[in-house]
C-alpha cells in the first residue's frame, strides 16, 4: 500500500512511517495542511493517516476539500482531544474512522486493515503477471501458490511497475513509490532494485525494459 501520514508532529510521524515502511508499505510523510491538499490533489494515496490539527489548515479541511473533490479515498483521522463533538465532526465530513491519541500501532494498524477491507480497494487484489501472482493483499509474489523470496524493496519496485504496466515509469516515481515522499535518495538508488529484480524475473518471461533518460517498463511475454 502507498499510504500518506499527514502530522505536524515530525516525531510521531517518523514512527509511524518507521512501523508501516517495515511493514512493507510505502509512506509519504506531510507535515503541513497546504502542501498536503496538494499532494493528495496531485499523487494521491491507498490510505491516509490524517491529524486534525496541521499548520497551514487544519486536517478537517484538507478532509472536506478532498470529499468535494469526489476522492473517496479512506481516511483516519488522529486527534489530542476525545470530546464527541470533535469526532462527529470529522465523520460528517467524511471520515472513516477516528484514533484519539495517544494510541498503540498495533491498534492503528488494524483500523488500516479494516479499512482497506471495508473498501475493497484494488490493492487487495491479486495479479496475474505470467505464470506468476502478485498478491497485493500480503504483498508477495507467487509461483503455484508458493511466496517467492524477494526483499522488500523489490517487491515494492515491481508493485509501481505493475501498476503501470505497459506505460514507462520514470526513476523518481519509483523512488517515491519504494521509500515515500520526500526521500532523501538519488534516482540512481532504484538502479540495483531493478537490476536484481529484472534477473530474477527473466526467467519467467517477465521483462524490465530500460528507456534510456526516462524509466523503466514492466512487459510479460504472451502465454
Amino acid at each position: 500500500m502507498r499510504i500518506a501520514v499527514i502530522e505536524d508532529n515530525e516525531a510521531l510521524a517518523q514512527g509511524i512511517a518507521h512501523r508501516l515502511r517495515d511493514r512493507g508499505h510505502a509512506v509519504d510523510l506531510l507535515h503541513d495542511g497546504e502542501d498536503a491538499d496538494i499532494f493528495l490533489r496531485h499523487e494521491g494515496a491507498d490510505l491516509i493517516v490524517l491529524d486534525c490539527n496541521l499548520p497551514g489548515c487544519d486536517g478537517l479541511e484538507v478532509l472536506s476539500r478532498l470529499r468535494r473533490r469526489g476522492d473517496g479515498t479512506p481516511v483516519i483521522l488522529l486527534t489530542a482531544r476525545a470530546e464527541t463533538s470533535e469526532r462527529v465532526a470529522g465523520l460528517d465530513a467524511g471520515a472513516d474512522d477516528y484514533l484519539t491519541k495517544p494510541f498503540e500501532m498495533d491498534e492503528l494498524e488494524a483500523r488500516l486493515r479494516a479499512m482497506a477491507r471495508r473498501k475493497n480497494l484494488e490493492f487487495a487484489s491479486r495479479d496475474a503477471l505470467g505464470p506468476l501472482v502478485f498478491d497485493r493483499t500480503n504483498r508477495q509474489l507467487l509461483k503455484d501458490e508458493q511466496p517467492l523470496a524477494f526483499p522488500r524493496k523489490e517487491l515494492a519496485t515491481l508493485e509501481c511497475l505493475l501498476e503501470r504496466r505497459g506505460r514507462i515509469v520514470s526513476k523518481s516515481q519509483l523512488i517515491t513509490h519504494v521509500y515515500g515522499t520526500g526521500a532523501e535518495q538519488e534516482d540512481s538508488a532504484i538502479e540495483p532494485h531493478v537490476s536484481r529484480l529484472r534477473k530474477r524475473l527473466e526467467p519467467f518471461g517477465i521483462r524490465i525494459k530500460a528507456a534510456r533518460g526516462l524509466g523503466y517498463m514492466l512487459e510479460v511475454d504472451s502465454a
